[in-house]
Formats: C-alpha cells, structure tokens, sequence
C-alpha cells in the first residue's frame, strides 16, 4: 500500500487527538483542547517520522512509548489526575489498536496498522468519517465507566455589567450543582479579586468584605446596587451552610454560549491552586 505523509499525517492526527480527549473524558480530566491539540500534532509527527528516511530507529518500543507518554503530558500535564488519565489513554489505545487488528483479520485492508502507525487507503472524506465513527464507538463502550468521572472543560468566560466587561478562564465542571433557586440555572462561581473590573474604580469588594457577605450587601444597597446583588447559601466540603454574594450580570458568554443575565457568585478564596481557571459553572 503506497503511504502519503499528508493524508497519513491528518489520519493520525485527528485520531490521537480524539483519543486524548476520550481520556481525559472517561477519566473526568480538565479538558483544554488547545493543549490536546498539541498533544496530537507530536504524535502526527511521530507517525510520519517514521515513514521519512533513517526514521526507522522509532519502531523501537522504546520511542513508541515515549511518544505516548510525551503526547499525555503535552494534553495533561501538571494534572492532579495525570497517572488517572495516563491509564486511560493506555486502555483506549489498546482497544481502538484492538479493533483495527480485528478489522485486518476480517480482510479488511482500508484501515491498517503499518510499522505500527495508523494508515489509511481510503480518500480524505472516509478517513474523517472514520475517525469521528471511532471516537463514537470508544465514547459508547466507556460510557459506564465515563459515568462515575464528571468530565470537565475550560473556556474563556466573557463577564458584562453596567457597560463593563471582563474575561476569565472557566471551569465547566458538571460535579458543580449550585444553581439560582428563582430560575434552576447554572450559577457561576468566580474569585472575587478577578472580578474587580466590572465595579467602578475604587468600588470593587475586598477580600475581606467578602468574607462577610451579609454586609458587602447592605454597603452595595446604599451604593445604588440595591436589586442586583443578593445573598446564595451554597454548601460545600467543610462548609455546612454558607453565604455568597451575588451579582445579577447584564450579559455573560461562556464559551460558544450566550449565557444572558447570568447569576454570578463572588468567592472570597481561590478556586484552584494552579489549575488555570478562576470561574466554575456547571452544565
């Protein structure tokens, strides 16, 4: 079968790309896609290596898994879960790599496994439907599983209020279930120090107000906000019963969504350490 690099370099690279984010699915990861498409691209590049002259010395098992490994880090790393989705990555791999082979035994030769590099005789169109059939399948056989693992994103956030706006990274995390009880909709949670451009200058709540959320709210009624912030009691671990700050927005777009008037509610801690988000909101 006659290999070319660029279809065979795409076919790679769309399919460890859906296999880095079946990972982090199954294993409830932070998804960042950007980072997952990094991840893809090297194990691409690895793929058409090894098919270019002197390139023969990466069908070492050696290379292989450290290409593997490589391609977790670049869509995971710094991850508390890392071993987690580790693991995953491994599992799903080897039952995709197992029904390929099941495929070959079957006599069919349009999808193959050559120098232990997924390649394709199949046109552009085909090799893409492929890979989204594959994605699908692996999706439905890991769905029991997938279930105990709240999967979870991150998305640029873009926050408006009073003509002012500001943009955060946010967490949607379905494991989040704080909701407005007016409406049922999602609530926002974002750390109340990135949030200080939506206040006029010099009106934006510190740390300490915010730890004292019951007078934040009457020092914002006199300050003309009376109507827009209110008090949520939310529950937590360690925390039985608390209180936070609420802001009403004007408009809010989390990710491709248009959120409209969302309830935002202003922490007085962080939300992470170094997990790259300062919001969270559930699905």
């Amino acid at each position: 079968m006659t290999v070319y690099l660029d279809e065979l370099f795409l076919l790679n690279f769309v399919v460890d790309y859906l296999l880095l984010l079946s990972a982090g699915r199954l294993a409830g990861e932070v998804l960042c896609r950007s980072r997952l498409a990094l991840g893809a691209l090297l194990g691409a590049a690895y793929a058409a290596a090894v098919f270019l002259p002197g390139g023969g010395f990466l069908l070492h098992p050696l290379c292989k898994l450290c290409s593997a490994v490589l391609m977790v880090l670049l869509g995971y790393g710094g991850s508390r879960r890392l071993l987690r989705v580790s693991l995953t990555f491994f599992v799903v791999s080897a039952a995709f790599g197992g029904g390929i082979f099941a495929l070959q035994t079957l006599g069919n030769q349009s999808l193959t496994m050559k120098n232990g590099v997924l390649a394709s005789a199949m046109d552009l169109r085909l090799i893409l439907l492929s890979a989204a059939g594959c994605y699908a399948l692996l999706t439905l056989l890991f769905r029991r599983a997938a279930r105990h693992s709240a999967p979870r994103e991150l998305v640029p956030a873009v926050l408006r209020l009073d003509g002012r706006k500001v943009v955060l990274t946010a967490l949607i995390d379905t494991g989040n279930t704080l909701t407005d009880p007016a409406t049922g909709h999602p609530v926002m949670v974002a750390e109340g120090e990135k949030i200080a451009p939506l206040f006029p200058p010099g009106r934006a709540p510190t740390a300490e107000e915010l730890r004292a959320p019951a007078a934040l709210l009457e020092r914002l009624d006199r300050e003309g906000w009376r109507g827009r912030c209110r008090l949520l009691p939310y529950q937590a671990v360690g925390v039985e019963c608390g209180m936070l700050l609420t802001l009403r927005l004007d408009g809010a777009r989390v990710g491709t969504e248009d959120c409209g008037r969302l309830l935002l509610a202003l922490s007085p801690t962080r939300l992470t350490d170094g997990g790259g988000y300062c919001a969270l909101i559930g699905t």
